[in-house]
């Protein structure tokens, strides 16, 4: 892979990460009562948001539909097959008891995730019965339509879920 490939991909993964932290340090200021911090916060979330997508762009990384769900369900069952069980079994051995926890939640969620990934692939020529989502905000838990009566990942109840449109 040449340098400039691997700058970009370098490059796409911090500025994601910026994108990320940024948002949590949003909310963070929002709850501080720093509505003016957590609103630059969001901007500068945004403004790496464009820079992450220019430079998956210039990797070629974006593909047609079918082609991006065929590569976000690989990549979710990538996750949930080899990258976390890794990690959690090192959270345990080292006792990071916090650590473990979101390792295993985000580690059943990124099963659903590839379980609707290939529902909406295989569906693909068809209109799918999704009016929404639901997203759980202490495990990320994704469910179709409506929130569940509490998250059985995690347990939350059904008015924290976020409906996605």
């Amino acid at each position: 892979m040449s340098d400039t490939k691997n700058n970009l991909m370098e490059a796409f993964a911090g500025e994601s990460q910026a994108n990320r932290k940024y948002l949590a340090f949003a909310k963070k200021a929002d709850r501080e009562g720093f509505t003016k911090i957590a609103m630059l916060f969001r901007a500068a979330a945004e403004a790496e948001t464009v820079h992450a997508h220019a430079h998956l762009g210039a990797l070629n990384g974006i593909g047609e539909t079918a082609e991006n769900l065929k590569a976000a369900i690989a990549g979710e069952t990538d996750e949930f097959k080899n990258m976390y069980p890794k990690m959690i079994e090192t959270a345990i051995s080292e006792e990071e008891k916090v650590a473990e926890r979101s390792f295993r939640f985000a580690n059943e969620v990124e099963k659903i995730h590839a379980q609707l990934y290939q529902k909406a692939l295989d569906g693909i020529d068809h209109p799918q019965d999704v009016d929404c989502y639901y997203v759980c905000p202490v495990c990320g838990n994704t469910v179709e339509n409506a929130a569940p009566d509490s998250c059985p990942i995690c347990g939350a109840q059904s008015k924290a879920f976020s409906k996605v449109e």
